[in-house]
């Protein structure tokens, strides 16, 4: 069982959790003139204060309510032994009581919090000067007020993620209705004829050896019957809308516009135009599910796709600029070998196609997708109107 690699504060998040760090620098200031127990107290407050600070990011429930009731006690103690001004700490404290989504738990949190810093002013009174405190007044309404603009701004943040939720059931269900829709249709409109053909195909074998002539009939009836289907099926195959690549450039650029990725896209969309709707399909559910990929295991902050019409083919290209397939990326196995490559090169295969996967020129991950140019001399497919340029 691999284990993942150990992160002292959360990668997702870049240098934001770090630049915070650096107001660690007031208390230890506030540590100047103070020997011996005091100052290794205050060394070791500050050190629990930053690991307290980092468990926060990682931690939930029970956990996380201890380490933020830990950060309130230390606070405490550094503005009552040391500087009044270490209240200054509890900005750390207000942002990750923003965090809190359950109203009671919130609530608590602020109650602690405000008798937290009631407690720190009032001890402290006697070593306010002049207008310490009318100095000190602005930085608390900021700090009170900061955890009720941070739990709105996650609120929301939790709200548009329960909305792609619902929206991706939607769209299963949407699909899950069609496929039963196209498996409706296919079995009321193919099973009796398909049955038929059974039959007259017993008849005529019967027939052959006793009366020719009955059964040349019965086979011109076969032919008859046959072309009735396939009549049907083209009828119900030109109900259903194919998805081309034009639309799923616009899905995809919306789907890492919401995972903070970048999209450049290169290449002539014309190329793309004069293909039949499977290979469109194929092509769309291709850069779909490289797109995908490259949202979930990636850690990209670019991904490029080209799109060039060879001599004889039509390439896709995506690629990023994330940590590759290397040993660096613990979903490297389950990219290489999972479903969704394996379902790729499945629907290539129907149309002769092939994909590659190797690492990207900026060190991240390079799909390439290469069909045969496919032309069209007629309306209808399947009477010599599909020809391969090999």
């Amino acid at each position: 069982m691999s284990r993942k690699p150990f992160e002292f504060l959360p990668k997702k998040l870049g240098f934001f959790p770090y630049v915070w760090l650096i107001y660690i620098a007031m208390p230890i200031f506030n540590l100047r003139g103070y020997t011996g127990i005091l100052l290794l107290g205050g060394w070791l407050m500050i050190g629990l204060f930053v690991i307290s600070y980092r468990q926060l990011y990682f931690v939930t429930g029970r956990a996380f309510n201890g380490w933020l009731g830990l950060q309130m006690a230390i606070i405490l103690a550094m503005s009552l032994l040391y500087s009044p001004y270490n209240l200054y700490m509890g900005f750390f404290t207000a942002n990750f009581i923003g965090w809190y989504t359950d109203r009671k738990n919130f609530r608590i949190s602020m109650a602690a919090f405000l008798l937290m810093q009631a407690l720190s002013i009032l001890l402290n009174l006697p070593r306010f000067k002049g207008t310490d405190l009318l100095f000190l007044l602005p930085f608390l309404v900021i700090m009170i007020a900061s955890p009720f603009g941070i739990r709105s701004l996650s609120t929301r943040q939790q709200l548009e993620k329960e909305l792609d939720r619902a929206n991706e059931q939607i769209e299963a269900l949407i699909k899950r209705e069609e496929r039963m829709r196209i498996a409706r249709d296919l079995h009321d409109t193919l099973g009796h004829t398909l049955s038929l053909i059974t039959l007259k195909s017993q008849l005529v074998e019967k027939l052959a050896p006793l009366d020719p002539q009955r059964a040349q009939e019965e086979a011109r009836e076969i032919q008859r019957t046959s072309r009735a289907a396939l009549r049907q099926v083209r009828e119900l195959v030109s109900d259903m809308r194919a998805v081309t690549v034009t639309e799923e450039l616009s899905e995809a650029a919306e789907i890492l516009r919401i995972a903070g990725i970048k999209l450049e896209v290169d290449g002539d969309m014309g190329s793309v135009q004069n293909i039949p709707d499977l290979t469109q399909n194929i092509l769309s559910l291709c850069i779909r599910e490289a797109v995908t990929n490259t949202v979930k295991h990636s850690r990209a902050v670019c991904c490029r796709i080209s799109i060039g019409r060879l001599e004889e083919s039509i390439e896709v290209a995506v690629e990023d600029d994330g940590i590759g397939i290397g040993l660096d990326n613990p979903d490297a196995a389950e990219l290489t070998t999972g479903n969704g490559l394996k379902g790729m090169a499945e629907r290539l295969s129907l149309i002769n196609g092939a994909l590659t996967l190797s690492p990207g020129r900026s060190g991240g991950t390079l799909l390439r997708v290469v069909v045969p140019i496919i032309t069209k001399d007629g309306k209808e497919a399947g009477q010599h109107d599909l020809h391969y340029h090999r």
